[in-house]
């Protein structure tokens, strides 16, 4: 698979000590608390600068502790999130009752207090929750995932009329840089053909995707249309974010979702 082009140089960042995060910008309860981390905050060191959480990415692993503890003191989590071990695949656990690194790449719960969370690093995340606060999701969402139909068990999960669902598209690698192969391309229109609007050819079976307009199609396709975010590039923002695609070795950045 060819990558793109452009060359990214990350900017010099200055030491922060407290993580920054995003907030999603939806129309959720009051009591949903939703937050993606950026980069920028913690103490790892090149090319982990600054606020990895992947314990995965062989960083020194006192870093990545360090981190996670910045993260819980920053955001006063009510407990230490479920981490999971990711493997693009379609399993969605209950985060209430689950074990920390479960293989799987979503989580939901029903009950207060209870963390859900996913690691990305050009992979989309994808928060979800019912208006009315009773229960929230979670999912990590790659291109054979998000193919595979990882958003739609996951909001399966939430036990709620499609209708009465709200979802949150986190930062994830833009629709100007995320190159595939035709197999890509066609995994996606063989499930549904509506997903050929989201290729744009480069060269000879390479496609321009954009995983923004795969996940609304895959959330509309169960009748989900409360859908907002989807408007950041992991790639092309290397102060803020990280990227596999743009760095190769680099860290994670953190979705987190709970309610109150």
């Amino acid at each position: 698979m060819k990558k793109p082009s452009i060359l990214i140089q990350p900017p010099k960042r200055p030491i922060i000590s407290h993580p920054v995060v995003i907030h999603p910008d939806w129309r959720c309860p009051a009591n949903i608390h939703a937050c993606v981390t950026t980069r920028i905050g913690g103490v790892s060191t090149p090319p982990y600068d600054q606020l990895n959480l992947g314990d995965h990415v062989d960083d020194v692993p006192a870093h990545v502790e360090k981190n996670r503890a910045l993260l819980c003191a920053q955001l006063n989590l009510p407990v230490e999130p479920l981490w999971l071990q990711q493997v693009h695949g379609t399993t969605v656990l209950n985060a209430a009752n689950a074990a920390t690194n479960v293989s799987a790449d979503a989580a939901f719960t029903n009950q207060n207090n209870v963390v859900c969370a996913v690691l990305t690093a050009d992979c989309l995340p994808v928060f979800f929750c019912t208006e009315e606060g009773t229960a929230v999701a979670v999912a990590h969402a790659g291109w054979r995932g998000l193919a595979a139909g990882i958003l739609q068990l996951t909001a399966k999960s939430l036990n709620a009329n499609p209708e009465e669902i709200l979802c949150w598209l986190g930062p994830a690698i833009g629709p100007k840089v995320f190159e595939v192969g035709s197999e890509v391309r066609e995994a996606f229109i063989a499930e549904q053909s509506a997903s050929a609007a989201a290729f744009i050819p480069t060269s000879e079976n390479h496609w321009l995707a954009d995983i923004y307009a795969l996940a609304r199609i895959k959330l509309s396709s169960v009748g989900i249309t409360q859908v907002s975010g989807g408007d950041e590039c992991t790639f092309t923002d290397a102060e803020r974010f990280y990227s596999y695609r743009r760095d190769g070795i680099t860290g994670r950045m953190a979705s987190l979702i709970w309610k109150v």
